[in-house]
């Protein structure tokens, strides 16, 4: 019976992923703490989720060539020895009731960002910086690596809206590949390290996966016929509140 609930919400995530683009991460793991899935378990088993979900879109981006192949290795050299470096931490912390609090509390952190991002993604393109981008990205990556590692959220939005304020001239499409692509190998590599630490039920994740496939489709299809502000608006108000509760608690 639980089945039909995780079913239930891997198809609610994956409807507003293709309505907005946007909610992944940022809405699985909260949406599985409500169901009482302990907090390591519902980070572990969300970012095998995305890597999963994710993986299609990067393929097809490369076939389009939409990714920018130099922004996703500088990302890289950073965020993927920061994942595993705050794996081998956790995992000599011992427990997951060791580290609970901590990831209780970078995923409040995580999800307030986010909802920030969210609010504020249109206005980003328009900032103008020009910083010097090839330690920029690495740096911004390890930091990425660390939290997304905590929190399974992050390497979506945040890594979008850092490709906007740091090359505001580089196309949409572009933005949108390379973020997928570099989120993919990411997410894979922190999932597979949580699944190493026993962090990730399967049951669960194939039980989302089965739901979010077809709604992602689905939602993209009807992305035109709801106005995606009001659904950005909305998605933005529950992160900021349940990041929120989750921070201070």
């Amino acid at each position: 019976m639980e089945s039909i609930y995780y079913i239930i919400a891997g198809a609610t995530v994956g409807l507003t992923v293709g309505l907005t683009g946007v909610g992944g991460g940022s809405l699985m793991t909260p949406l599985l703490l409500a169901f009482g899935i302990p907090i390591h378990i519902a980070v572990g088993t969300d970012l095998l989720y995305a890597g999963l979900t994710k993986t299609g879109g990067a393929i097809a981006h490369s076939h389009y060539r939409n990714v920018d192949w130099r922004i996703v290795g500088l990302l890289a050299l950073g965020s993927i020895p920061g994942a595993i470096t705050t794996l081998g931490v956790l995992s000599l912390i011992g427990t997951p009731a060791a580290y609970e609090q901590t990831l209780r509390t970078c995923l409040g952190i995580m999800l307030i960002v986010t909802a920030a991002v969210i609010i504020f993604r249109d206005r980003i393109r328009f900032t103008n910086i020009n910083l010097p981008n090839h330690w920029v990205l690495p740096i911004f990556g390890a930091l990425l690596g660390i939290a997304v590692a905590l929190s399974s959220v992050g390497a979506g939005a945040l890594t979008a809206a850092m490709l906007m304020l740091l090359f505001p001239l580089l196309k949409t499409s572009k933005i949108v590949g390379t973020d997928i692509v570099h989120a993919v190998p990411l997410t894979l590599i922190a999932g597979f390290g949580h699944w190493y630490l026993g962090n990730v039920d399967f049951v669960l994740l194939f039980s989302l996966l089965i739901g979010s496939i077809p709604a992602i489709s689905l939602g993209a299809r009807l992305a035109g016929l709801i106005p995606e502000n009001i659904i950005r608006a909305l998605l933005s108000v529950l992160l900021l509140g349940i990041g929120v509760k989750l921070g201070i608690g």
